[in-house]
């Protein structure tokens, strides 16, 4: 059922009602169908970036939609709720922007946000190394200087897009900067790579249990040349550049969640509304009324946090900690409620001629990809104790 929303403008509530229209003549018809063919939708991308839905968070004069935070990440909800795999890679492909968006040179934002934003090419996000799970610090893929700019050699692990994507944001050890400002200490920096580059390649898709509309791969770099104009920021800037990317990316990772638990409750209490045992419908047995009525306040309670998290996103407050709290929460609170969903379908559930068990499985990377929730729970307790360790002084 549509989510009864509060939205800032006119303009917005035009928005969203655009954005149902399309996800429900477009993506809804054709998630179980691709999820089952593990088939990459490339032409549901470009029809949303027809229609303006890939660049809504980036400003006019680079052909985004000036949105604020909290309206585009409804537009992820509104879009999760019929197809996961597609919101996830809108999410990603605003991860994959913002690099250029915040830490670009103007040649680069002239020459490549117009495209990137404006959904004629779909992007991917390059951190994850296998070995290095969630410490993006102990990456190995390197880039080396030399004449004409870097060498780069290494894998990249977990790429959303990999093998799709028309751009890598990518980082990469750079041991020559490791004295550099703005994270440099680590020596990592960030790069626009294409994958028209000699050396750049995708190994073969990940298997996965669920999201497999979605395609997910290891990007190999084999001595592969990056021309000087390719670096985004400073030498040495990728780390910060890398983190500050994902305070917003968990609110898009929040934002899916919320909209596959809509989904999740919404089949649930129709299921419920329609079958009957001891000749009256099972919602009315208190049991499972109580049940729905536990989804329905996770739902409603997880979408209020991420959109606090937006709030403050837009207001230019500091937002780390509640896009922690908000990605920890609604991911959390999707598994939960999915779960819960099959339970009420009961054996109905646990076969395919219902959704409930792909929400299932799709709900449960959830909680691991952009920083697993033991990862949110660390964020959270050092920025209490620092918090606290400010009031003491």
């Amino acid at each position: 059922m549509p989510v009864d929303r509060e939205l800032p403008t006119r303009e917005a509530e035009d928005l969203i009602a655009l954005t149902r229209e399309i996800a429900d003549a477009e993506l809804a018809p054709k998630a179980a169908q691709y999820e089952r063919e593990e088939r990459f939708p490339r032409e549901v991308f470009r029809l949303l970036g027809d229609a303006g839905l890939l660049g809504l968070p980036f400003a006019e004069d680079i052909g985004g939609g000036a949105q604020p935070y909290e309206v585009y990440l409804q537009v992820v909800e509104e879009l999760s709720a019929r197809w996961a795999s597609v919101a996830l890679g809108l999410s990603v492909h605003t991860l994959a922007c913002f690099p250029i968006d915040r830490f670009g040179t103007a040649e680069q934002r002239r020459d490549l946000l117009p495209k990137l934003v404006g959904g004629r090419l779909l992007g991917a996000y390059c951190l994850s190394e296998a070995h290095a799970g969630s410490d993006p610090a102990a990456m190995r893929a390197t880039a080396k200087r030399g004449d004409d700019g870097w060498l780069a050699s290494g894998e990249k692990a977990w790429v959303t897009h990999g093998g799709q994507a028309d751009f890598y944001s990518t980082f990469l050890r750079t041991p020559d900067d490791t004295a550099t400002a703005g994270g440099g200490r680590h020596g990592i920096s960030c790069f626009h790579l294409t994958p028209d580059m000699s050396g750049f390649s995708a190994a073969k898709p990940e298997e996965k249990m669920g999201l497999t509309g979605s395609t997910t791969a290891a990007m190999r770099l084999e001595d592969v040349p990056i021309p000087r104009d390719r670096l985004v920021g400073a030498p040495g800037q990728g780390l910060s550049i890398a983190l500050a990317a994902l305070d917003s990316g968990r609110l898009g990772v929040s934002a899916v969640a919320v909209g596959l638990a809509q989904s999740a409750l919404d089949l649930a209490v129709s299921y419920a509304t329609e079958r009957e045992t001891f000749g009256r419908p099972i919602v009315e047995h208190q049991g499972l009324a109580f049940l729905l009525a536990d989804m329905a306040a996770a739902v409603e309670s997880a979408r209020a946090t991420y959109l606090v998290a937006a709030r403050r996103k837009d207001a230019g407050k500091p937002f780390s900690r509640q896009a922690s709290i908000a990605k920890l929460v609604c991911t959390d609170a999707a598994m939960k409620v999915t779960t819960d969903a099959v339970q009420v379908l009961g054996g109905a559930g646990y076969t395919r001629d219902h959704p409930a068990e792909r929400y299932m499985r799709e709900a449960k990377v959830m909680q691991i990809f952009e920083g697993t929730n033991q990862i949110q729970r660390l964020v959270i307790g050092k920025s209490l104790a620092g918090e606290a360790a400010r009031a003491g002084r």
